[in-house]
């Protein structure tokens, strides 16, 4: 994975998080007294990436702050790029096409933690010699399930918050340059681009079955800055 450059779009709202958002973007919530972003970036760091493009817009003044204010592991590039604070997801990455080059590169978004290995899934993305990978998780539930036998509506017992039966887009994604043929400065990537890339069978999905959080809201802030505290943060796979 090792020279591959990596994208982090950074330019939401986080209007589901408006406890800390107001006042500043998503990104820069804290989990144990650093920023989500810098997690997200020590992660991929692990893995050998180098070259690190922020997609930045809301507030992108403040992501450009903490970034050239942050002491990255050695070789380690961080840039920020204003790609339009009202651009969607697809349209970030479309206005990147520069940046990143006649290459490969990564992406991922700047509120996701995983696990997972990076390198296995360049691997996987190699292998299958596609346009585009998406990481796929089981997401844990987020009420108890009970379990219902017959059409009398016997309770048989309960589950709590047990995985989900459907896989979903989990982010950490491998793109080819071709990926920019399904872009426009408009388009919303989980949206035309990737059903495009399906539709062509240019998509192809690596399943990750460990540990993944997406700090979505409030109580996900909580629960993860709680899973560090206890020093049980699956994610932190840096030394």
């Amino acid at each position: 994975m090792e020279g591959s450059p990596l994208v982090i779009l950074c330019g939401g709202r986080g209007t589901r998080l408006q406890e800390h958002t107001q006042s500043i973007p998503k990104p820069l919530v804290e989990i144990g007294g650093r920023p989500i972003l810098w997690h997200i970036i020590q992660l991929y760091a692990s893995h050998g990436l180098r070259d690190i493009v922020l997609a930045c817009g809301y507030k992108a003044e403040m992501i450009e702050g903490f970034a050239g204010g942050c002491e990255w592991p050695e070789g380690v590039r961080v840039r920020c790029v204003d790609t339009g604070v009202d651009t969607p997801t697809g349209g970030r990455i479309k206005r990147l096409s520069d940046v990143v080059g006649d290459e490969r590169f990564c992406a991922t978004y700047g509120d996701g933690l995983a696990d997972v290995d990076l390198n296995a899934v360049l691997g996987f993305h190699a292998d299958h010699g596609a346009i585009a990978t998406m990481t796929v998780v089981r997401p844990e539930l987020q009420f108890g399930v009970t379990e219902v036998d017959g059409d009398h509506g016997r309770v048989t017992g309960f589950r709590e918050k047990p995985r989900s039966e459907h896989w979903i887009n989990g982010g950490f994604f491998v793109f080819e340059p071709g990926v920019f043929d399904y872009l426009s400065d408009s388009s919303v990537l989980e949206r035309e681009p990737l059903e495009g890339l399906a539709a062509d069978g240019e998509l192809h999905a690596f399943r990750h079955t460990g540990f993944w959080e997406c700090m979505d809201t409030y109580k996900d802030a909580v629960q993860l800055n709680d899973l560090w505290a206890q020093g049980h943060a699956p994610w932190k796979v840096w030394a």
